[in-house]
């Protein structure tokens, strides 16, 4: 037993010994880095031409730039359902909320404690504005809003945009908007149902902690509009919404109508 376990050990350290190492130890191009495998002597090898990497095949421009020609459009590159109105809205509280507002004024909570007035989405220059404006100025930034190309998809930013429009014509909405049979109720007696005074669906004003901005050389065309000291952005209010009610967004514990 003692001659048949030595041989068996002799033999299995044979075989380990003829066994080749070429999938562990293969060769492999570096970065960078110089070859003599290839006839150019480069190691990365350049695409081919007329091909396309996966998840890189642009076709629709304008739902990745939001131009048209190279300018900006009033329309969306895909149908607005009320589940894209649900997902915009959903991001729209997330990454525009904390400057914007929830209502879209302008005042968010970052702005009341005295950071730069942001854009009033219901003022006479953002409503002139085509609906892929929005997309665009999410997608490259604008003033001193910084892009968000990396935060949000393609996809979510037009959702915004629709949401951002949605939010603008629910304080223009009028009563000849309404389609007939169409039950309507206004913000305040829904305000007082929630428990909330009638006045909490009224327009919120400016928070005088929002900071002066100083003029600069070389700002942007259509930069939000700069503010000395206190004053009131307040959209136009409208109490009637289209086809169905909106509830009025969540206030801070302690804040001031």
């Amino acid at each position: 037993m003692r001659v048949l376990c030595a041989a068996g050990s002799l033999a299995l350290l044979l075989f380990a010994a003829g066994c080749r190492q070429d999938m562990q130890n293969q060769p492999r191009m570096f970065p960078q880095r110089g070859t003599t495998l290839f006839a150019d002597g480069r190691s990365v090898r350049p695409q081919v031409e007329h091909t396309v990497a996966r998840g890189q095949l642009y076709e629709n421009d304008y739902f990745y730039t939001g131009l048209m020609n190279g300018k900006e459009a009033d329309m969306m590159p895909f149908p607005v359902t009320m589940q894209v109105l649900d997902r915009g809205q959903e991001r729209f509280n997330v990454y525009c909320t904390p400057c914007h507002s929830r209502v879209g004024n302008g005042a968010g909570m970052i702005v009341q404690r005295g950071y730069k007035p942001a854009g009033n989405f219901h003022d006479a220059k953002r409503l002139s504005e085509p609906l892929s404006h929005y997309f665009y100025v999410m997608t490259n930034g604008f003033g001193a809003m910084p892009d968000y190309k990396a935060q949000v998809a393609p996809e979510d930013r037009w959702a915004i945009a629709a949401y951002i429009r949605a939010l603008q014509l629910s304080q223009k909405a009028t009563l000849a908007d309404v389609p007939a049979g169409t039950q309507v109720e206004s913000l305040s007696s829904i305000a007082e149902k929630m428990g909330e005074p009638a006045s909490y669906a009224g327009p919120w004003p400016m928070p005088s902690t929002a900071v002066t901005a100083k003029p600069q050389v070389g700002v942007v065309a259509g930069a939000p509009a700069q503010v000395s000291g206190p004053q009131s952005a307040t959209p136009p209010t409208q109490n009637t919404t289209r086809g169905q009610t909106m509830k009025p967004p969540a206030r801070p514990s302690g804040a001031q109508q």
